[in-house]
């Protein structure tokens, strides 16, 4: 219902316009300035924005514990415009002493209100991305702080960081989190909680961190057996620092127990096992390290994943069938190299624990089936990821219901087959590695529109998370932030620091002039731009 020109509603809101208005402010009348006046401000405004730039991008604090005139040394903040002043006459006349006692704009409230207006333009930039461009990037848009960790209290942190910046927990399509119950426990967890606000917000286990539980495993069951056969083996010592320790313990060592387990694990280096399990080690790790470091790139989508443990897996398999003899070659000349034992694979195997009992088994069955095999067997997990067809990609469709009415479900099979067609005649996307670089080009050459349930489905597959490994870096940083130098930084303040510090890439594209714009809006100062 419209309202009359002179109505109390349109009274009202000019009012309040004119009152947000820091040009018709009472301050403002009472002290006018000029354009000199202006002029200067403005100098000094953004040498304290460029030395904070300089600290942020750095991740060096900005203050110390001694700030007084007469100090030597006035912590970053201050030397750094102090510097840039020695540098530039124009910018000294105007700065620290040569201001005015109440505008030299460097107290520590000026301060922080300069790195939250770069962080504040970090996170509308975060905003604007989540629309545009059909990437899907992980943003950092900064920690808060609990006074516990029960996934109640986590829940509510989320819900008002959320809130803060416009966004609904109800968009949420994928979750990631370690193993800690209070995370991802199924029942009382985070995911849980968030699940029931959300169906398709589904959970999915850091890659990365299922893949250090393999290799957990797999060094624990090397360090049992290599506990248990310290004291076996009967070979000549190694060289190197390590074999100096032991064979110091093993002859001047104070305690018989200690002198023992030095004795029993320089005469097992040289044996056999030892040389089988080790080349086996290196061979499996050769395969596992570049997967690792796979799943913990940033842009590492859900299919792409699936696709890396896929051929890691068919490497492995590959190396069971048919990597028996290259291992043998490569540790028979290892052991001759170094003059350690040799077995003889027909002969039967002797347990260096009970040498006295005879076993049935060949060594050839003892090193290849119950050793070779069986740690291979132990890494290629069963196969259960193939690859997609138009069912399997309806089948998902559904797992989405919020997302999906039932008549677009209906349409998706068709849909998927004119779009399959649609692309493979496209000479544009025959070079297209990955669903990430799909996504973007769908939108470069708005086939987005012309198959929006394809792009709606393909933008919730690349949402699902794949590692929590840029969480873990974003708390690498945090340790590189809060130092001892800053054991006394506020929640804010480092959570400002943290985001400029972590999404650099977005903070150098953060311009002087749209920080001052920011600034003078957070408080009434004392000159108006």
């Amino acid at each position: 219902m419209g309202k009359p020109p002179n109505s109390t509603h349109i009274i009202a809101a000019q009012m309040c316009e004119d009152l947000m208005n820091q040009n018709q402010s009472i301050v403002h009348a009472l002290f006018k300035q000029d354009d000199k006046v202006k002029s200067e401000y403005r100098i000094r405004l953004n040498a304290s924005i460029n030395a904070s730039r300089f600290l942020l991008r750095q991740g060096l604090p900005f203050r110390g514990h001694t700030e007084k005139e007469e100090a030597v040394n006035k912590e970053n903040f201050l030397e750094l415009v102090k510097y840039t002043g020695e540098q530039n006459d124009a910018i000294r006349k105007v700065i620290l002493n040569n201001a005015p006692g109440n505008n030299q704009m460097i107290s520590p409230v000026i301060q922080k209100d300069i790195v939250h207006s770069f962080a504040e333009e970090i996170r509308q930039a975060i905003l604007e991305e989540i629309v545009h461009g059909g990437a899907i990037k992980e943003r950092f848009i900064g920690v808060v702080h609990v006074k516990e960790t029960s996934s109640l209290a986590l829940k509510s942190a989320i819900d008002d960081l959320f809130a803060r910046y416009g966004m609904s927990i109800k968009n949420v399509r994928g979750q990631g989190y370690d193993g800690a119950s209070n995370m991802s426990s199924e029942f009382n967890g985070l995911r849980s909680l968030v699940a029931r606000e959300t169906s398709s917000a589904y959970y999915v286990h850091c890659f990365a961190y299922q893949l250090q539980l393999v290799l957990d495993m797999f060094r624990e069951i090397q360090r049992e057996d290599l506990e248990k056969r310290f004291s076996s083996g009967d070979v000549k010592t190694g060289t190197g620092q390590n074999q100096e320790l032991l064979e110091y313990i093993q002859d001047e060592g104070i305690e018989d127990v200690k002198k023992h387990q030095a004795y029993g694990l320089l005469r097992y280096f040289h044996t056999f096992d030892c040389v089988i399990y080790l080349h086996l080690m290196l061979l499996i790790l050769g395969f596992t390290a570049n997967l690792s470091l796979d799943l913990q790139q940033k842009d590492q989508d859900i299919l792409n994943a699936m696709s890396l443990v896929e051929s890691t897996k068919r490497e492995l398999q590959k190396l069971r069938d048919d990597g028996w003899e290259l291992l043998m070659a490569k540790v028979a000349s290892f052991c001759k190299k170094h003059d350690a034992e040799i077995l003889i694979m027909e002969e039967d195997f002797i347990d260096p624990r009970r040498p006295r009992k005879r076993t049935s088994i060949t060594n050839m069955d003892h090193y290849k089936v119950n050793c070779f095999c069986t740690v291979l067997d132990l890494q290629i997990p069963i196969d259960s990821f193939h690859g997609f067809d138009k069912e399997k990609l309806v089948r998902l469709a559904k797992f989405y219901p919020d997302d999906f009415s039932y008549g677009e479900l209906l349409s998706l099979e068709q849909r998927l087959e004119i779009y399959i067609d649609n692309i493979r005649r496209d000479e544009r996307f025959k070079n297209v590695k990955n669903l990430g670089d799909l996504s973007c080009l769908m939108v470069k050459t708005q086939k987005h529109i012309a198959h929006p349930l394809v792009y709606r489905l393909l933008k919730l597959v690349l949402t699902l998370p794949v590692t929590t490994a840029s969480v873990e870096r974003c708390f690498s940083a945090m340790k590189l932030m809060k130092t001892a130098a800053r054991n006394r930084i506020g929640d804010q303040f480092l959570s400002d620091c943290m985001v400029c510090f972590i999404e650099k890439e977005l903070f150098d594209s953060v311009s002087n002039e749209r920080v001052i714009e920011r600034f003078q809006k957070m408080n009434e100062r004392r000159v108006v731009l």
